[in-house]
């Protein structure tokens, strides 16, 4: 991203999220991790049979699809991932999501360059950040070309 969206102020939704893990030991960023896991919103069905190529997040070792709804100037993104294999993986998007999710992209794109670091930060599972960052990037450009739409 440019650098002007890295300037721009945290969103309170995306800032409580990062206090909060801040704030937690590995035991408990993992007890919170498998919590938001099973909170991952389902894939609506409108979505089981359409072509997936453009949606796919290559760079996860996981099978991840995200799928970014623009709807009356706020964003909406569901994912595809299967939450029993990949339980990490569902609870970040989940907790992506949460802090993104009906807001306008402006909020999106100010996540911060180092949020998956805070994340994932003490709990070993550092060979995930590549595919989560990645997951973050593809948000960040659903969330750019919402915003260039909406101009």
């Amino acid at each position: 991203m440019t650098d002007e969206t890295e300037s721009l102020p945290i969103p309170p939704t995306i800032d409580r999220v990062l206090r909060q893990f801040r704030a937690l030991g590995r035991e408990e960023k993992m007890q919170s991790l498998l919590s938001y896991a099973k909170k991952l919103e389902p894939l609506p069905d409108r979505y089981s049979a359409i072509d997936r190529t453009n949606f796919v997040i290559p760079e996860c070792q996981t099978r991840v699809d995200i799928f970014p709804e623009y709807r009356d100037g706020k964003l909406h993104f569901f994912a595809d991932v299967n939450v029993r294999q990949s339980p990490t993986i569902a609870a970040f998007l989940s907790i992506l999501f949460t802090a993104v999710n009906d807001q306008p992209p402006a909020t999106t794109l100010a996540i911060p360059a180092d949020f998956v670091r805070i994340m994932m930060e003490n709990i070993g599972l550092g060979a995930r950040e590549t595919g989560l960052s990645a997951m973050v990037a593809r948000v960040k450009r659903y969330a750019a070309e919402a915003d260039r739409y909406a101009a």
